[in-house]
């Protein structure tokens, strides 16, 4: 297990690959149509994405909350 300080990037390398791993296909899908070569090619274009996808959640990461913060209303209720 890994100490909770490393939980932020643990984070965003799970979540940027989840991403980059469903929209690499999705693309290559469209893209290119089904072929023998298929797998081979989503798995490449995968690889370009993580490693494109990861240092960016770092970058987007602060700017996304802040326009969520704008748009979510705070919930002023005690309950």
């Amino acid at each position: 297990m890994f100490p909770m300080r490393f939980q932020p990037f643990i984070f965003a390398f799970i979540m940027s690959g989840f991403m980059a791993f469903l929209m690499s296909g999705i693309l290559t899908f469209i893209n290119l149509g089904w072929f023998d070569a298929f797998i081979s090619a989503w798995l490449k274009a995968y690889l370009y994405a993580h490693a494109c996808a990861f240092p960016l959640v770092f970058i987007f990461a602060p700017l996304s909350r802040k326009i969520t913060a704008k748009l979510v209303k705070a919930d002023t209720s005690v309950v």
